[in-house]
Parts: C-alpha cells; sequence; structure tokens
C-alpha cells in the first residue's frame, strides 16, 4: 500500500567523495521505470551525483563509458545498460514545460531509469511516483545537504543503505 505522507530525510555529505558514495547505493536500486529528480543551485553537484551512478552501472555492467557528458545542450543522453537504459535529462534551458513532450518523457518515464537535473521544469508533467534528491549548501565550502523526497510508490521503497554514507 501507498501511503499518502512524504517524510523528507536530510544529512550531511561531507564533500565529493561522499556524492559519490552515495550514488553507488542509489544505483544498485534502481529498476526500470525509475525517475530520480535532482535539484538544486547551479554547481551544487547534480551532475556529479548523476555522473557517479552511470559510472557505477557501467562498472556493475563492464561497459565501456568514456565519457559522461553534461546533457546541458544536448537535453538528453542515453546510456544503455542490461536491464534496462538510462535517461540523464537536463532541463535547465526549458522554458516551457510542454516543450519536454518532445523528448518522448512519458514513453522514458514508462520504460527506463531517468535521471533529471532541474525536474521541477516539467510542471505538471512531473510523474507522480519518483525519487526527489536535493542538494543543499552545507556550512562549508565542499559540503552538502542531501534531502530525499519519496513520492507515490518510491514512499515503499528502502534506499538500503544509502542514507549511511
Amino acid at each position: 500500500m501507498v501511503n499518502n505522507f512524504n517524510v523528507p530525510v536530510l544529512f550531511k555529505l561531507a564533500d565529493i567523495t561522499a556524492i559519490e558514495a552515495f550514488a553507488v547505493h542509489i544505483a544498485k536500486i534502481l529498476k526500470p521505470g525509475d525517475v530520480i529528480g535532482l535539484s538544486g543551485n547551479l554547481g551544487i553537484g547534480k551532475t556529479v551525483l548523476a555522473r557517479s551512478i552511470i559510472r557505477v552501472l557501467a562498472t556493475t555492467y563492464e561497459i565501456s563509458v568514456p565519457d559522461i557528458p553534461s546533457p546541458t545542450f544536448s537535453l538528453v543522453q542515453q546510456y544503455d545498460f542490461p536491464p534496462f537504459s538510462i535517461f540523464h535529462i537536463d532541463l535547465y534551458r526549458i522554458d516551457d514545460a510542454k516543450d519536454t513532450l518532445e523528448l518522448g518523457i512519458e514513453d522514458i518515464f514508462a520504460n527506463d531509469v531517468s535521471l533529471i537535473e532541474w525536474p521541477e521544469r516539467l510542471g505538471l508533467y512531473l510523474p507522480p511516483n519518483r525519487l526527489h534528491l536535493t542538494l543543499l549548501p552545507g556550512d562549508h565550502d565542499n559540503d552538502r545537504i542531501m534531502r530525499i523526497d519519496k513520492f507515490g510508490s518510491w514512499r515503499d521503497r528502502g534506499l538500503g543503505s544509502a542514507i549511511y554514507v
């Protein structure tokens, strides 16, 4: 049964190594149809987190992914792994949520894994079942606060040891 309450979890990530360690835990629990929203200010580490998740999967499935470019200008980068494809989507340059429909996001959300930077730009098209990760500035230059919000079916899913990095 899916509950109706989102209780956010907040914890500190000491540096980029902690962000990468968190990515390992997230990569382990991904399955087709998962949508992960990545929010936060410019330069806070959203792309670092997405790239780290992709690198973990590439290593796990022994697939060479020599370069993981930011999709800021292409909007979407696709990576194919045996159990699913991952779509790294950057919506920073999207002004109108309707423009995202041209990207085929509804099919992506249903069948593959989506890592979406700036998910709030989807507006009403934001999937109801999603894990929303928000990176916030910490007390020092390199640390971050991670806020985890679980929506829809994610509310009943565990994150393994991800919150203990």
